[in-house]
């Protein structure tokens, strides 16, 4: 009986097909919670078997005991095996393990502290490994020219290089986003001005939360931004890339389509009290006393905005960081305007903070709207248009509704296909290298004002 691990002959209608081999997971210091994220399902064509290489310490232990939640819950149990190294070297351990064919079937999945990220990128890219990467894939401008030499060295390598970007997935950015491409509903997208943006994004989250079940423990390091990265660095990657793949759907971008850059950033405090619920940890660590405010608080610059023109389309985003919320949770606000209607998110307390998509009417007539929706429908059936007051609620199935944690796995199976291909879209290498030019570029901008 032929191993399954090998080539496979098939004669298909005068056609021979090789059916790939299977696919290997290499996790790299896995000191995010994203690391496990992308293991909350099982795939096809997927070896169950995952090399992890870390150094010692709680963040490893902590994505284990992960992994092993997704293995032994009631419902749609996982079958992941995790093979550890653990050790200072874990990185050349990992490079010198995985070489040639078996670089080039494994998928090599970085979610972790971002103070080495980008190095470990090029330096993988520059070993001919396929990298999914959770953003950000570069916190600072000298990661950004690191960056780009990683995205040379994977064109020549003939391998993927490729950033996770969950928002893609939730619905009501989906739908948002198709809504804006029909011209009988949306007309074309307004140019808008800085005081009155076209696009306008706002992402609101909280440092204390509830993930999976149960309360999050951050690692340390998560609350210094010289190893997370600030908020403009950070979060602001989801909404740049929001704003390109809405607003400029599959066209490749450039710094010249950049115009009028301008951002500010400010910091939310943490008080030690706080700190010792987000982490478990009593005092602050050294790292941490450049950032004190006082004794007993630290200023964590997660909080940015940017604004600028995007091929003449004014684009206003902010990135929130609070301590906690007492209500609700992580929030996320969107509107495109355009010529015969708003499409808008709205995750408020009015939507018991559950994001939901509005149409508000411009230039349009109730028969349009309602006729314009029509295919939409068929193409995400059960969706309906409501009406309320002077707009249209989006009622979306729950069946639509994945949650944000399901949103991992979906991006890695559009990973997987795009490995099949071996290529990505034409447009997302161009694009990722914009969306980390604009951050990076704000964070020095807004850096001179605060």
């Amino acid at each position: 009986m032929l191993n399954k691990s090998i080539y496979i002959l098939t004669v298909m209608a005068n056609s021979v097909v090789f059916a790939q081999k299977p696919i290997k997971f290499i996790t790299l210091d896995p000191g995010h919670f994203h690391a496990a994220l992308v293991q909350n399902k099982m795939y096809e064509n997927v070896n169950s078997k995952v090399n992890v290489y870390a150094p010692m310490g709680q963040d490893l232990q902590d994505h284990l005991k992960r992994i092993n939640s997704y293995n032994i819950r009631a419902k749609n149990p996982t079958q992941w095996q995790e093979k550890v190294y653990e050790g200072n070297d874990f990185f050349k351990k990992m490079l010198v393990e995985n070489k040639g064919a078996t670089a080039k079937n494994s998928v090599l999945i970085l979610a972790g502290n971002n103070l080495k990220k980008t190095e470990y990128i090029l330096k993988a890219a520059e070993s001919g490994l396929n990298i999914l990467a959770d953003k950000p894939m570069c916190i600072d401008s000298k990661g950004y020219e690191l960056l780009k030499k990683a995205f040379v060295e994977a064109k020549k390598n003939n391998v993927l290089l490729y950033d996770i970007m969950t928002e893609r997935s939730e619905i009501t950015t989906v739908l948002q986003k198709e809504l804006s491409e029909i011209p009988a509903i949306f007309g074309k997208l307004e140019k808008g001005t800085a005081e009155n943006p076209a696009i306008s994004i706002e992402s609101v989250h909280y440092f204390y939360k509830y993930v999976s079940g149960s309360p999050l423990i951050r690692p340390t390091w998560f609350m210094d931004v010289s190893q997370q990265g600030e908020g403009i660095a950070d979060v602001m990657v989801h909404l740049v890339d929001l704003a390109q793949w809405s607003g400029f759907s599959n066209v490749s971008l450039g710094s010249k389509d950049i115009k009028n850059i301008t951002a500010k950033r400010w910091p939310t405090p943490i008080a030690l009290s706080q700190f010792s619920l987000i982490t478990g940890k009593k005092q602050f660590p050294d790292f941490l006393k450049k950032d004190l405010k006082n004794d007993t608080t630290i200023n964590v610059f997660a909080n940015g905005e940017i604004n600028y023109s995007l091929r003449g389309t004014h684009t206003k985003l902010r990135a929130i960081w609070n301590y906690s919320t007492s209500e609700g949770g992580d929030t996320h606000y969107s509107v495109m305007r355009g010529t015969k209607a708003n499409v808008e998110i709205r995750q408020g307390k009015a939507e018991k903070f559950i994001p939901q998509v509005y149409v508000q009417p411009v230039n349009i007539s109730e028969k349009e709207l309602i006729q314009g929706f029509e295919n939409l429908k068929r193409k995400y059936p059960g969706i309906e248009l409501i009406k309320k007051n002077t707009e249209w609620l989006v009622e979306i199935p729950s069946i639509y509704r994945t949650g944000h944690e399901a949103h991992f796995g979906e991006v890695m199976d559009r990973f997987l296909q795009f490995q099949a291909k071996n290529q990505l879209p034409e447009w997302e290498v161009p694009n990722m290298l914009l969306k980390y030019f604009i951050t990076t570029k704000a964070l020095e901008l807004a850096k001179t004002s605060y």
